[in-house]
């Protein structure tokens, strides 16, 4: 739908996934924004809105956090995104138990096959919704069977604990948030709406029913959402 409008629509791999590199090291959020800031130098990109879906969305926030717009960057999008601050703290009380994490990351080193597979059907409220095809739903499994076992192991601990907070604070483009008021893998009122109270003068969509794979199952009300606030 963004490329039929006639903008420009660069996706690349994080390391550790897809046709990216496999390093051992570097699967923390500001090494992510580094790689980020490299890929918009290296391209020379302008006028920049930057979207980021669930762990991504953290990307954008600490790349705007540490380096800011730039002169590059003129919008961002955070899309079931994981800002502000997953974990719950002392100073986070409404965050998810440690003990969630703890559980994802010894699921992933005792079957990590298994525990991908089990994965979407949270992903996508698979009890209430349909992706367009069992296809979607596999290949979604292959692109997560397919990645680093090191960067998926590393990639929960990063998304589960990093602070996005002060990050959010030095937002200065416009911002929209998309969340699912059924997302089970990033609960709306943890996430979404929590960023978009820290973000000034940023949008807020919720979109009733849609789980955390929302790009997939909403996909027409995202790209409605998307043009909207790419032509305001």
């Amino acid at each position: 739908a963004l490329s039929e409008a006639g903008y420009r629509v660069i996706a690349y791999d994080r390391r550790g996934f897809g046709q990216s590199g496999r390093p051992t090291a570097g699967y923390d959020y500001d090494t992510f924004a580094a790689d980020l800031a490299d890929v918009l130098t290296q391209l020379d990109l302008s006028d920049v809105a930057l979207a980021g879906f669930s762990m991504g969305g953290g990307e954008v926030a600490r790349y705007l956090g540490r380096h800011g717009a730039s002169g590059r960057v003129t919008r961002a999008m955070l899309l079931g995104a994981v800002p502000p601050f997953l974990l719950k703290t002392a100073d986070n009380p409404g965050g998810v138990d440690k003990a969630v994490f703890d559980g994802m990351l010894e699921s992933v080193r005792n079957d990590r096959i298994a525990f991908l597979g089990d994965f979407f059907y949270g992903f996508y409220n698979l009890d209430r919704n349909k992706p367009e095809g069992q296809e979607l739903v596999a290949f979604s499994k292959w692109q997560a069977w397919e990645a680093s076992p090191l960067a998926t192991q590393q990639c929960i601990v990063a998304f589960g604990t990093t602070d996005f907070r002060a990050d959010l604070a030095q937002f200065a483009v416009p911002t929209l948030v998309v969340h699912g008021d059924a997302d089970q893998i990033v609960p709306v009122d943890v996430s979404g709406r929590r960023s978009h109270e820290m973000i000034k003068g940023s949008r807020l969509e919720v979109l009733p029913g849609a789980p955390h794979g929302f790009a997939a199952t909403h996909a027409r009300q995202l790209n409605a959402l998307m043009l909207d606030f790419l032509r305001s």
